[in-house]
């Protein structure tokens, strides 16, 4: 029983004890100091082990003939005999399984875990006072305090296996899937989330009121990005809630904006736009330049799923022909193509999206039509500008083909 509960997930421990119920309590109550109940276990288990010992030396003694095998030969045999069955029925076997389904048998035994818990756990606090003692005395240091946090290591196998247990066609628990976005948020790099340079609505501040009036209207965005000369000078944006203020150019009402490095991680630009109270952030690359824009929202959807808004108006084109044909849009993020359709695409920092992929393989943006072979997948681009692709048939090959 000490192997399942030295085994077990320990954020799977602490939410068992958080449910209702009298097996929930006496979990709760089992746990609350896991040296005692470890020592108490040992206890137990030491005893029973003394127990059997003595009753197979009597069965040996009135099986085994002693006048031909001396005291020694007896004593030798009764050793190798009881060690034997030991280890195979007291030791490897049952460790063995208790390790692999520790949850589960921990949730099994927890009333047996409880009935020799209150027979044996006074001689374990004498067992303990004794090591305690001796811990103290000859070896001038002290017992360790009991640990509650959970480490990152823990918690990513509780959510691992969450995720093994849901079946393929079910969604994530949606306070698991959470839980998982929030493990991972230190790993997120600003390029992971952010709105593409060529997604950008941006206008000069040049610009005259009537017009940013209109386009605020036209497109229903709530920010429109200003820049001076070009889209590499972004001096900020404007809220369509300043419209009602009735302001004579854009400088009047001009909000700030952060500016921040592609591979700064999101966890650390939250923290800086919140100390700044700030909502966007503009996006630059190695060169300086604009390379995208991200704001608050799109931090918070990567813990919390997806928050609509203008920039997700747009759906992104997935459709599955049959189990060797898609459709894509380009903007689809290759590792959720592999993850979603069970795809092998090769993935690499150089690049996000499908589009990308092609492009950094092909080291030119395509022509609408032009076919590209990558690996075993064929590229068929469907339709694409001068600037970007936008929507591409792929097909899984044939490795023959």
């Amino acid at each position: 029983m000490e192997i399942a509960f030295v085994s077990a997930n320990k954020m799977h421990i602490e939410l068992e004890k958080k449910k209702e119920g009298f097996r929930a309590k006496i979990l709760a109550k089992l746990t609350q100091k896991s040296s005692k109940f470890i020592a108490t276990m040992l206890v137990g288990n030491n005893i029973a082990l003394v127990v059997y010992s003595f009753y197979m030396g009597e069965l040996l003694v009135q099986q085994l003939p002693i006048d031909v095998l001396g005291n020694f030969g007896t004593l030798l045999i009764h050793t190798l005999l009881s060690t034997i069955v030991i280890l195979v029925t007291a030791e490897f076997i049952p460790k063995a399984i208790f390790r692999i389904y520790a949850d589960e048998f921990l949730k099994i035994f927890t009333y047996p875990a409880y009935f020799f818990f209150i027979i044996f756990h006074f001689l374990s606090d004498f067992v303990n006072a004794i090591s305690d003692f001796c811990l103290r005395v000859l070896f001038n240091t002290s017992k360790d305090v009991e640990q509650t946090e959970f480490s990152k290591a823990e918690l990513e196998l509780y959510i691992s296996e969450q995720v093994e247990k849901s079946d393929e066609n079910d969604e994530l628990d949606a306070e698991i899937q959470i839980f998982q976005n929030a493990l991972e948020f230190n790993d997120v790099k600003a390029r992971e989330v952010m709105i593409p340079r060529t997604e950008i609505l941006a206008v000069d501040i040049s610009e005259s009121v009537p017009n940013i009036k209109k386009l605020f209207i036209d497109t229903g965005y709530s920010k429109i990005i200003v820049y001076k000369n070009s889209l590499d000078e972004i001096v900020g944006y404007v809220h369509a809630f300043d419209m009602f203020k009735k302001p004579k150019s854009l400088r009047s009402i001009l909000m700030p904006v952060e500016f921040i490095p592609e591979s700064m991680m999101i966890n650390e630009i939250l923290n800086v736009l919140t100390k700044k109270k700030k909502s966007v952030a503009v996006v630059l690359d190695e060169y300086g330049g604009t390379s995208g824009l991200l704001t608050v929202e799109d931090i918070v959807e990567e813990l919390f799923g997806e928050i609509e808004d203008e920039h997700d108006s747009i759906a992104l084109k997935e459709e599955k022909i049959n189990d060797r044909a898609f459709k894509f849009s380009a903007r689809i993020e290759v590792d959720y193509i592999n993850e979603t359709f069970d795809l092998k695409l090769p993935e690499d920092e150089s690049y996000e999206t499908l589009g990308g992929l092609v492009v950094y393989h092909s080291e030119t943006i395509p022509a609408e039509k032009e076919i590209i072979t990558i690996d075993n997948f064929q590229f068929t681009i469907l339709t694409a500008s001068s600037a970007k692709i936008e929507e591409i048939y792929l097909k899984v090959l044939d490795k023959e083909e």
